[in-house]
């Protein structure tokens, strides 16, 4: 069935005034989860040292905010079409602001857990507000196909300010300024958008429902921990009893949400094939990509031994490829087509990842900035123009809980890659066979094994980080592949999902 995009009703085709300055508003906003969300990768090997987690905990203090957000986003983007989209816009960036103190100042691993969970909370309601916005500004096809691109651009952009900001503040301060850099993004944001930002929400909204709340938190966590845990130690009676809670709980909120007069999400929106297809291939895609973000800030400088800023600058050519592509997809999807433009970006992802399979300690950087050049294009290409869809498949009154449906795949996709594909790459990694006198923290993490060859003979300290070092880039290679490959099914599935969705011309 061909899904035809146009305006739920005639005079949303009338354009408002300052629409284009209101963006520039809400483009600050997905700069600052950005930033946040790049600059941790570069800041790991320095709070490992500091802070000294164990391998375990360093994969909580990556994941644990993916882990929150996802179980919040769709009750943030619901309530934001409730009490006011800029409402909750304006607080969420300022508490995101003040618990980015707390994260900088974080003195022990469970403190930066906790700092990350809070992050979480108030990082759920960013993301949705501001596509549900945009969606309510923004009601000529066309111009909503260029300022979602311009929306995720922005964020590509931020994954390139971030490392290459946050390497330089690496280089002179200490680790805790990377999180600092959040505050006077969020005090322009906050003072700008109190007077730019017009007002939107659901005319008959109905009420928040508290139970639905807490059954899609509990549901998300509780089945993201389950995965984690069984990924990283085997399925054992805690993670069989989470999975089972997490699972009941979801079923538990569908149930529910079929029941409401008013849900917090509407199930329906599910029937709609683009609909699902858009969002099933954002999680697939950021599955697949997690755990390769993560990992390579490490590779980079504990590995080949680049200093943080250089680092920040070799990740640069997946931000130059993601927003030259974001910027030009909307209008490649109307010249081909919809399914065309995101299974070729994300076919062109896969290949890019089963390029990384062959890298090893000396790898040169063109094969490196070659492939994430190519991760750049097919991704800006694919995230813009399944945005676009999931946007245009509602009602603009319902642009909060869509959006937030958006976010959350990509934020689930986050945390299960991170859990199962980090969990590949540290699994590798704790087995490498170092020398007489390795000590067990060496083995927790990359991290771990650099701080300790500080305190070991030369001779021996060589030996032992040469293995770890060659343990480490097994597992990345291999994490690599098994993300190629999803991204590939990714790619099949979106070819058949997408069968017929076209984005209209104009209103």
């Amino acid at each position: 069935m061909t899904s035809t995009l146009r305006p739920a009703n005639p005079t949303e085709a009338v354009k408002r005034p300052g629409r284009w300055l209101a963006l520039a508003v809400l483009v600050l906003a997905v700069l600052l989860v950005a930033v946040d969300a790049t600059v941790l990768g570069l800041a790991t090997p320095y709070i490992s040292e500091d802070l000294k987690p164990t391998g375990n905990q360093l994969l909580w203090i990556g994941d644990v905010y993916s882990f929150v957000i996802a179980g919040l986003l769709v009750s943030m983007g619901s309530l934001g079409d409730r009490i006011g989209r800029k409402r909750i816009l304006l607080i969420g960036a300022t508490a995101f602001g003040a618990i980015s103190v707390l994260n900088a100042y974080a003195t022990t691993p469970e403190l930066m857990i906790a700092a990350r969970a809070l992050l979480g909370v108030a990082g759920a309601t960013l993301m949705p507000a501001t596509l549900a916005l945009i969606r309510n500004l923004f009601h000529d096809p066309r111009e909503r196909s260029l300022a979602v691109g311009i929306w995720g651009a922005t964020a590509s952009a931020g994954t390139a300010i971030g490392p290459i900001v946050g390497g330089f503040l690496l280089e002179h301060f200490w680790w805790g300024s990377v999180f600092l850099i959040n505050l006077p993004v969020m005090a322009v944001l906050v003072l700008v958008g109190i007077k730019m930002l017009p007002e939107s929400r659901n005319p008959n909204p109905g009420p928040w429902d508290l139970l639905s709340v807490v059954l899609s938190l509990v549901g998300m966590v509780a089945l993201v921990y389950a995965v984690k845990e069984a990924a990283s130690h085997g399925l054992t009676w805690e993670t069989a009893a989470a999975a089972v809670l997490g699972l009941a709980s979801l079923y538990g909120f569908v149930r529910r949400q079929l029941t409401l007069p008013t849900p917090l999400l509407d199930m329906r929106l599910f029937r709609n094939r683009g609909f699902s297809g858009a969002v099933l291939a954002d999680l697939l895609t950021i599955f697949g990509l997690s755990g390769l973000v993560f990992f390579l800030s490490q590779y980079l400088q504990l590995v080949q031994g680049r200093r943080p800023f250089e680092a920040g600058l070799a990740e640069l050519p997946a931000a130059i490829g993601a927003v030259a592509a974001g910027l030009i997809a909307g209008r490649a999807a109307r010249r081909f087509s919809v399914r065309t433009v995101v299974s070729g970006g994300l076919a062109a992802v896969g290949l890019a990842l089963a390029a990384l399979t062959v890298i090893d300690q000396s790898t040169g950087y063109p094969l490196l900035g070659a492939a994430l050049l190519v991760v750049g294009i097919g991704a800006g290409f694919s995230f813009t123009v399944t945005a676009d869809v999931i946007l245009s498949s509602v009602p603009k009154e319902e642009a909060g809980a869509a959006s937030a449906v958006s976010e959350t795949a990509y934020e689930l996709g986050a945390a299960l890659g991170i859990a199962l594909l980090g969990s590949i790459v540290t699994g590798v990694y704790r087995g490498f066979a170092g020398p007489a006198g390795t000590p067990d923290a060496a083995h927790e993490s990359l991290g771990g094994a650099v701080e300790a060859a500080s305190g070991m003979p030369a001779q021996t300290s060589a030996a032992m980080l040469d293995a770890a070092r060659s343990s480490f880039v097994d597992g990345l290679a291999l994490a690599s592949g098994a993300g190629a490959v999803v991204l590939l099914a990714a790619a099949a599935a979106a070819w058949f999902l997408l069968r017929n969705q076209r984005l209209d011309n104009a209103a």
